[in-house]
């Protein structure tokens, strides 16, 4: 087996012993078979930049938006893009941040004949998710493209962070990143292309920027946009992505596959390089600019239709198990679960606390709408039929058993970073 990097093994301890670490578009349920819409002049800057001696982007005073001082990007992690087009960007290069040394100081995996680039990635193997021996309460981001569901751990993506891959025939990359909890999937084609995704090593309000190996362009993490290079301002499409415990994977969708860690590297899986992060009060490289209203570290489930966002605090859903929300006239329910382990604790992800699992659907089976109330932990009932679903949303007894509330838009991230990228977000409150 092929051993960890040394620059990222330093990494990983350095984090352990109390180290800062380096390094969401909320998901659509269903595919789409269009390419993504395509970076216009309007949407990408091509004016000039200042530039440094090796061409690199270079700025001074500070940033127009007032959230950050300009950061000098003309140094040698600069330098690891040589065929970079820094003319074509659509945010302030002030915003930018170095999380890590060089591009790929965090490795991606890589599902066996679905890229077109090579490198020293790791490889992504999956195997049926009766097949593996994952703990109970690990953390899985959950894909689903119509009726085909897969499991992405979080104690392997919090060491990858992306993961290219298929499922249903979509190209899709898997992507999670560790200071905003962002656990997020997007369908990777765009103009005809498909692009193979990694780790630039660069941050944007704590946000992981990943990168397409074909063109190097940079993609911001959160919301899909491409931010610098030859695609600056197109989007990725959204895919429907969730985080439950194992246990409620395994037993709701029982013919998935799921990510193993058999990845080619010589690493134990299930410790966190993030120890104590779920505690911290201000996550480190995020915006001077934090929202309040909640506590930064607060996970939140996210919901958007056009200009409305709303995000369920997950301190609320923990007392009151159920909300149910008027999303710009559309009724979506948001279930809560408790039994998840948080993958930014303890050093061992499976002993750390339990922070629950929540997601959303629309109450509805067949045209019928439902009204479900919380019934046991983890379990509720629909006042129409008496049956009994849980948090990921299957009947799981009485005359609906087996159907699946169809799942509303929404990702879980933590407070700070949703409203980074959404600042006009409402706090819903349970009603009086």
């Amino acid at each position: 087996m092929r051993m960890l990097p040394v620059g990222l093994v330093l990494l990983l301890l350095a984090v352990a012993c109390g180290g800062e670490p380096p390094a969401p578009a909320i998901p659509s349920p269903s595919p789409a078979p269009a390419a993504t819409a395509s970076p216009s002049p309007a949407a990408a800057s091509e004016a000039p930049v200042d530039a440094g001696e090796d061409g690199c982007p270079y700025a001074h005073n500070s940033d127009p938006s007032g959230e950050i001082d300009i950061v000098n990007l003309s140094d040698d992690f600069c330098r690891d893009w040589p065929d970079q087009d820094w003319s074509r960007h659509t945010v302030p290069f002030g915003q930018i941040t170095r999380g890590c040394p060089i591009r790929d100081c965090i490795l991606a995996l890589d599902a066996p004949e679905t890229v077109s680039t090579t490198g020293r990635y790791g490889v992504a193997r999956f195997a049926p998710v009766d097949a593996v021996d994952y703990e109970d309460r690990l953390p899985i981001a959950v894909l689903r493209i119509g009726d085909v569901a897969r499991g992405y751990p979080l104690h392997i993506l919090v060491i990858h962070e992306i993961v290219n891959d298929e499922v249903a025939g979509v190209p899709v990359v898997a992507s999670f990143c560790p200071l905003c909890h962002t656990a997020l999937a997007f369908d990777r084609r765009v103009e005809g292309d498909t692009l193979d995704f990694a780790v630039s090593g660069a941050l944007r309000k704590s946000d992981l920027v990943m990168y397409d190996r074909n063109t190097e362009t940079w993609w911001q993490q959160a919301t899909g946009e491409a931010i610098v290079g030859r695609h600056a301002g197109a989007e990725l499409l959204p895919l429907q992505m969730s985080v439950i415990a194992f246990r409620d994977f395994k037993h709701s969708f029982p013919e998935a596959d799921i990510l193993t860690e058999d990845t080619g590297f010589g690493t134990t899986y299930g410790r966190t390089p993030f120890i104590g992060y779920d505690s911290k009060a201000y996550p480190p490289y995020a915006s001077r600019v934090i929202d309040n209203r909640l506590p930064a570290l607060e996970r939140v489930i996210t919901l958007e239709a056009g200009d409305t966002s709303i995000a369920v605090p997950f301190s609320t859903l923990s007392e009151i198990a159920l909300a149910r929300v008027d999303l710009a006239g559309t009724a979506v329910v948001v279930l809560w679960a408790p039994g998840t382990a948080s993958a930014l604790d303890e050093l061992h992800i499976a002993t750390s606390r339990d922070v629950g699992s929540a997601a959303a659907y629309l109450p509805e089976v067949d045209g019928r709408t439902l009204t479900l109330a919380p019934d046991a932990p983890g379990r509720f009932r629909d006042e129409e039929t008496g049956s009994v679903w849980d948090v990921t949303g299957l009947a799981l007894s009485g005359p609906l058993a087996g159907s699946r509330l169809p799942p509303a838009a929404h990702s879980t991230q933590f407070w700070f970073a949703w409203t980074s990228f959404h600042p006009g977000t409402v706090v819903w409150e349970p009603p009086s």
